[in-house]
């Protein structure tokens, strides 16, 4: 089957939780937290590197 893109990443239901509490200004992140979300963020980039300018 090529040609066929991968099916999207799911963001578990904890950091998504987090995401929105941070959003919404209910929580300010720790450190640790704020690395998950940013792994999270980058883990479901469907786009490799940098586009050209």
């Amino acid at each position: 089957m090529a040609g066929k893109p991968p099916p999207p990443r799911q963001t578990s239901s904890k950091v998504s939780t987090l995401a929105s509490n941070v959003l919404s200004g209910q929580v300010k992140p720790t450190v640790a937290q704020s690395k998950t979300l940013a792994a999270s963020a980058l883990g479901q980039d469907q786009t490799k590197g940098q586009k050209p300018k």
